[in-house]
Formats: structure tokens, sequence, C-alpha cells
């Protein structure tokens, strides 16, 4: 009896202090990379109506699987930002082997500085702290109309339009609203 009290507290710690590391972490501006499973993929392409007329693209995409499955399985166009010149030679390569290398092309750079205007999907598998960052610069810079697809991590007080649970892995999606632009100048402004 003592040993389960024992393991569900230690679970119970775990479980409640995990999400403030992770928190922590990103607060440094680097996010841990971790590859997003297959499933999830195909959850986020449904959830965002990724088709043959977008283009997708994916802040801090790793490997390049989520653009790279964008255009193989759906035919849109995608765009990867990684700051890791590893993780793009890694992501090109992965296109090429794919068959989509006309289709997607991967920069590196930082996911602050990313042209993302003539995106109609944007994809992230980041933490909190740093959507909650990305989020004005989302407002400022995408179209009214635009979808954002997250992995398992939110944009805190701004609601998605909708949440699935896929084996335990949250996915979530947010339209860029019409008065997106004033959101972002108020957030910023409150942010001074």
């Amino acid at each position: 009896m003592r040993i389960r009290l024992g393991l569900r507290l230690t679970c119970l710690m775990l479980l409640t202090t995990a999400p403030v590391v992770a928190q922590d972490y990103g607060a440094s501006g680097d996010v841990p990379y971790a590859p997003t499973p297959p499933e999830v993929i195909d959850a986020m392409m449904e959830l965002g109506r990724v088709d043959s007329t977008d283009l997708v693209y994916d802040l801090g995409c790793g490997d390049g699987r989520i653009v790279i499955a964008a255009a193989r399985d759906r035919g849109a166009r995608g765009v990867g930002y990684d700051i890791n010149p590893e993780r793009i030679e890694e992501a090109t390569a992965n296109a090429k082997e794919a068959g989509v290398q006309d289709r997607v092309r991967f920069v590196e750079g930082n996911l602050f500085d990313a042209d993302i205007g003539e995106a109609s999907v944007v994809v992230l598998y980041l933490l909190t702290s740093v959507n909650l960052e990305l989020r004005p610069k989302l407002w400022q810079d995408l179209k009214p109309g635009t979808r954002v697809v997250s992995h398992l991590f939110g944009m805190g007080d701004w609601e998605p339009d909708k949440e699935v649970n896929i084996r335990g892995r949250r996915v979530f999606v947010w339209t860029i609203p019409e008065d997106a632009a004033e959101r972002a100048e108020a957030e910023l402004s409150a942010a001074q």
C-alpha cells in the first residue's frame, strides 16, 4: 500500500513539474528536437485542411517530415525553417528521397525572422512559451483566414477553433482573424 501511494505521488509530481521544465527551456529560445509521429502529421494535415492549393510553412521543421508529407500526400507546396544547419541538410535529403524536392524548400534561420506572409497554413511543434512569443508575429504577418496548426502546445488565451487528441497528443487549429493586426499591436504594446 505504501509503495503504491509513493508511486502515485511520484507520478503526480512528475506530471505537474514537466510542463514547467519544458516552458523554462523554451524561454531560452531553443526548442528540443522531437519528431512528430506520422499519425499526428496526418491529423495536422486534416485539421489544417491542407490541399494542393496550400503553401505550408513549418516553423522549427526539424527533419522536414511535415512539409514533405504536405507535398507528398496533399499536393501542397512547403517551406521549412530551422535554426540547425544539420536539420536543414537532413530535411533537404529527405525531400529528395521522397521525390518532392521541387515542391518544398528549407531555410536555415530563426523562426522569428522568417518571412511567413505567403503561407496559407503554418504548422508548429514548439513550446507554449515560444508559441506565445510567436503569436504577435503570426497575427501581424499572416493574412486573415490563414490556418495555424500546433502539435501539443497551445497559444494561451487564444482559443483554438478546434482541438483533437491523437493517442494522448493534442493538436490545435486556429484561424487568423480579421482583427489580427490590431490584436498584435495591442499585445506588443502591453508587453512594453
